[in-house]
């Protein structure tokens, strides 16, 4: 009874404690007495017999004039600049169809304003009208880059351009608690005040306070509700083979009144060639390059790249089956526990069969654990050209252990083995090597590229540069290099560019700043158009307004392009693997020259491995060789092949050995 009647009385202390926090704001009123009392020109002071339309500089000069204050709405253009303009489409007032901010302020000016000479004003140029005569009232429009938007917003109260911040209900500017308090506390350092149409209460005092982020904490908690209730009727359309939308895989065209899947006539051969290439050439970065110096392209009209690529292959779509729910939100790279996934057999035609899949799902696997074992750390030994080495007989990764203790030298260097050769020498004739014989020819030739690249001159011949890069006797059984991976070199030395691009065309990585900064913009651009997407699965399954699936669909599928072509730039960006296969020419021979001149051997002509090996410890030659070497072949006891991480391969073509 005792611990009832405590109960009791604390819930009568807390439902007072509420009832004092609801109380009305009594600062309200000389809140807003800055814009009491005055009469507003919406639009400006616009008048259609006079020739002057709304939200022209006419007429928000005509109201400063008059002494009126100024009621007007802010778009955010592609290009990012702020113009005044009410509607969010273009056809009332321009005459001409389309939404204000799918328009760089350069095509918006060429529009006029209701038949008038009149264009559609810089918020800046209303700014210098208005210079603070008169109060204004600034209507921040909800866009589709309303993110955007309000942090161009968030810039100008940061300059002192406005003195109140105006919402209509708390949780339409931030549903995140801790955003909204961040948020808050620079608005008062900033002495912005703030004021909500709907919750009146005193935020000057710490009650005040309390009570703002008492409403958050719900809104939050509202919010998250309804996302759990989303999820839970997306997987349960899936579950009953419905498709909740989302990019068209690739060699795929829908229809969204019939609900079904057909294939591309366009790219539906293009989609089982890269399954068929795949398997043959077992290389994500050399079926990238068979593909662009082929002339294939991706639905955008770029280069493919080994990222966008691995999303094909690894996609069970291709062979029939629709699904679901198995990437982590937040992080779509991750793949969430197999139990969670919804998966549809049959689903759609495929383009390739289930046995093709299930082969190279199993190809992308051992080609992930033969990468990652070299940062696994398992092995005791360091094995310097571990996961580099491919047999040239039969094309699979070549094994290592560790040798013997040498008498000679007292140490003891990897060897390198054909894994189908140790089973049988009748399956393959590859033989094994060791560090000693692969180091000495990969590291002079890597000191021979540098070399050259330094004594490189517009007069250089490629006779003269393929020289330079057979110079010394390590090279002395090799007649000449292949001439395509030769020519690819001299025209980079030649014109500094390199053909393939990561992104599009003629995309160069220009600075150390450059990368980071790209990172920052495509992680907010990312959050961006998950919230979108999120606020368009609610608005389609729980909103008034009927939305059909249809229109929910093109639209999701809009968004979705958008956001998967940002999240493969995220995963090239962030993979380890992908940044090294995107760095230039330049970049390579600056990693190398680096790497060189810190063991001070630039000014040789030559590298001892036995040397080398000697006062570099294995950890850092490996990190070296794997940052800029993407395989090696061997074949017939020798180096056959090189091809580098920025997509330079070099095929060495040997003397015949004399006949005994």
């Amino acid at each position: 009874m005792k611990t009832l009647l405590i109960l009791l009385l604390v819930l009568a202390v807390l439902f007072l404690l509420l009832l004092l926090l609801l109380r009305p704001d009594p600062s309200a009123r000389k809140k807003m007495a800055p814009f009491v009392g005055r009469r507003y020109a919406h639009r400006g002071l616009h008048c259609a017999q006079d020739g002057i339309p709304e939200n022209s500089l006419p007429a928000f000069r005509r109201a400063v004039e008059a002494g009126y204050g100024i009621e007007l709405d802010l778009h955010l253009t592609t290009d990012g600049q702020l113009v005044v303009f009410h509607d969010d489409t273009l056809d009332r007032v321009c005459g001409v169809t389309g939404r204000v901010d799918e328009k760089s302020y350069a095509e918006l000016q060429q529009l006029r304003l209701l038949g008038t000479e009149e264009r559609i004003p810089l918020f800046s140029e209303v700014l210098d009208i208005v210079a603070g005569k008169i109060p204004m009232i600034v209507e921040v429009k909800y866009q589709k880059n309303y993110p955007a938007l309000c942090e161009k917003m968030m810039s100008q109260l940061r300059t002192g351009t406005y003195t109140h911040l105006l919402v209509w209900k708390i949780d339409r500017i931030s549903r995140n608690l801790l955003d909204f308090a961040e948020m808050y506390q620079e608005l008062k350092d900033l002495g912005v005040t703030f004021v909500s149409k709907n919750e009146q209460f005193d935020t000057s005092t710490a009650m005040g306070e309390a009570m703002l982020k008492i409403i958050l904490v719900f809104a939050e908690l509202e919010r998250n509700m309804t996302s759990e209730r989303v999820a839970a009727t997306m997987i349960s359309r899936a579950s009953n083979g419905q498709w909740n939308g989302g990019r068209i895989p690739y060699g795929y065209d829908y229809d969204p009144e019939e609900q079904t899947f057909s294939f591309n006539s366009d790219e539906y051969n293009i989609a089982h060639l890269i399954h068929d290439k795949y398997e043959e050439l077992r290389s994500l970065v050399y079926l990238a390059r068979y593909l662009n110096e082929h002339g294939y392209r991706t639905r955008a009209g770029n280069d493919w790249s080994p990222v966008s690529l691995d999303i094909i292959l690894r996609s069970v779509f291709y062979c029939g089956d629709y699904q679901y729910n198995r990437l982590k939100e937040g992080d779509r790279q991750r793949p969430k526990d197999k139990s969670e996934w919804i998966t549809v057999k049959d689903h759609h035609p495929a383009i390739v069969s289930r046995g093709q899949k299930e082969r190279i799902l199993a190809l992308l696997e051992s080609n992930r654990r033969l990468k990652s074992f070299r940062k696994s750390g398992k092995s005791k030994y360091t094995h310097i050209f571990s996961g580099l080495l491919i047999c040239g007989n039969c094309g699979q990764p070549m094994t290592s252990s560790i040798s013997t203790v040498k008498k000679t030298t007292g140490r003891r260097y990897s060897l390198y083995f054909c894994p189908t050769h140790r089973k049988s020498k009748l399956w393959c004739t590859g033989k094994s090597t060791s560090d000693p014989i692969i180091g000495e020819f990969v590291f002079n030739y890597i000191l021979n590229m540098l070399n050259a690249q330094k004594a490189f001159s517009p007069e250089t011949s490629i006779q003269e540069l393929e020289q330079q890069l057979l110079s010394g006797d390590t090279f002395s059984p090799v007649a000449a290099i292949a001439p395509d991976g030769l020519q690819d070199l001299f025209h980079t030395l030649r014109t500094g560019t390199v053909k393939g691009e990561v992104f599009g065309k003629d995309v160069k990585i220009k600075t150390d700043s450059e990368p980071p900064l790209q990172l920052s913009k495509l992680k907010k651009e990312k959050i961006r158009l998950e919230r979108a997407i999120d606020r368009l699965n609610k608005l389609f399954l729980y909103s008034e307004k009927a939305m059909s699936e249809s229109e929910y669909l093109t639209q999701k599928i809009q968004l979705s392009d958008s956001l998967e072509e940002v999240e493969d730039k995220l995963a090239f960006l962030a993979s380890e693997d992908s940044l090294q296969q995107s760095i230039t020419d330049d970049e390579f021979i600056s990693k190398a020259s680096n790497f060189i001149l810190s063991q001070k051997l630039t000014d040789r002509n030559y590298v001892s491995f036995q040397s080398l090996s000697a006062t570099v410890s294995p950890e850092v030659l490996d990190s070296f060789l794997s940052s800029i070497i993407d395989n090696i072949v061997f074949k017939d006891g020798a180096v056959h092949s090189i091809t580098f991480r920025n997509g330079l391969s070099h095929t060495f073509i040997y003397k015949e050995k004399p006949e005994v």
